[in-house]
C-alpha cells in the first residue's frame, strides 16, 4: 500500500537549510527554475574539466555534506545569496549532492520529495550507479524524477533530450526495480553498477541504500561499499531472498545492520 506522501515533507538533519532556510524561502517554486538554481551551485567533481581547469576547483570530496553546510560554505566564499555562481566558484560535489539540495529545496516550498538510489541510462554505457530526486507532482498524483545534475554542459556531453525535470522512468530505475528485472532474467546485472564495478553484488548495495534513502535516512554504512574486500562481493541465497523482499517494498521501515564487510552479521531484516 502506497503511503502518504506528507511522510516527505519533514526535513531531514541531510535536507534541513538549518538558518538559511530565509533565503531558500525566497527561491522560485517551479521545478524546473528550482533545478537551475541548484546547478549554480554546485559541480559534479567527475565534470570539472568540462568547465574548466581542475586545478580551479576548490575541495574535491566524494562524502556527501548536509545541505545547511553546502549552503553556509557558498554564502560564506562570496556573502552572495543563492544565485548562480561561476563554475569554479560553486561546491564540488557528487550526483547525490544534487539530489540532496534539490529534495531540501522542494520540502522547504511544500513539495514532498526523497532521494532515490539506483541506475540511469544516459550518463554512459549501460546502466550507471546514480543518485536523483523524486518528488510528488500533486497535479497528477504520482511521484517524478528530476535530475539537477543535467544541466546544459552534461546533457549536451550526454545527448540528453528529454526534460531533466520529469526524467522518463525507463532512463533511469531505482535500485530495487533494476534488481527484480534482473532477478526475473529481464536484463544482466553485469549492465549495472558504478565504472568497472558491476553485477548482483553492487546492485545488492543500492538496494539498501535506496531503502535507506526512501526511509530518509540519505546517507548510511553502506556508503563504503569501496572498503568490502573481494571476497565478500558476493551475494547468498538467503541473501538474494532477502533483498528481493526489500526491492520490492523500499518504503517499509527495517531494522538496520552493518554491512558485512564492516563487521555486521545478516546483511538486512524487514520490520
Amino acid at each position: 500500500m502506497q503511503q502518504s506522501p506528507s511522510r516527505w515533507l519533514v526535513h531531514t538533519p541531510m535536507t534541513d537549510p538549518a538558518s538559511l532556510a530565509a533565503l531558500v524561502g525566497g527561491l522560485p517554486g517551479e521545478i524546473t527554475a528550482l533545478s537551475q538554481v541548484v546547478q549554480g551551485l554546485i559541480v559534479h567533481c567527475a565534470w570539472l574539466e568540462q568547465y574548466s581547469d581542475s586545478g580551479a576547483f576548490g575541495i574535491v570530496s566524494r562524502t556527501t555534506l548536509p545541505v545547511k553546510e553546502r549552503l553556509a560554505a557558498l554564502v560564506k566564499r562570496d556573502g552572495r545569496e543563492l544565485e548562480s555562481r561561476m563554475p569554479t566558484q560553486r561546491e564540488v560535489g557528487t550526483c547525490r549532492d544534487f539530489a540532496l539540495m534539490m529534495c531540501a529545496f522542494l520540502r522547504a516550498k511544500g513539495t514532498a520529495a526523497r532521494l532515490r538510489c539506483g541506475f540511469a541510462s544516459y550518463l554512459g554505457e549501460g546502466w550507471e550507479d546514480h543518485w536523483i530526486c523524486e518528488y510528488w507532482n500533486s497535479r497528477e498524483a504520482r511521484w517524478c524524477l528530476s535530475d539537477a545534475q543535467l544541466d546544459e554542459v552534461v546533457k549536451a556531453a550526454c545527448s540528453v533530450t528529454f526534460d531533466t525535470s520529469n526524467v522518463p522512468r525507463n532512463m533511469f530505475l531505482t535500485a530495487g526495480e533494476a534488481w527484480l528485472r534482473c532477478r526475473v532474467g529481464n536484463d544482466d546485472p553485469n549492465r549495472y553498477g558504478q565504472g568497472s564495478i558491476r553485477g548482483i553484488w553492487f546492485m545488492s548495495v543500492n538496494v539498501v541504500r535506496d531503502a535507506f534513502a526512501v526511509n530518509n535516512r540519505e546517507t548510511s554504512a553502506w556508503d563504503r561499499w569501496r572498503e568490502a574486500p573481494s571476497e565478500l562481493r558476493t551475494v547468498s541465497q538467503q541473501e538474494l531472498t532477502m533483498f528481493d523482499k526489500l526491492s520490492c517494498n523500499p518504503e517499509e521501515a527495517f531494522r538496520e545492520l552493518m554491512p558485512p564487510w564492516l563487521g555486521g552479521g545478516a546483511v538486512i531484516e524487514l520490520a
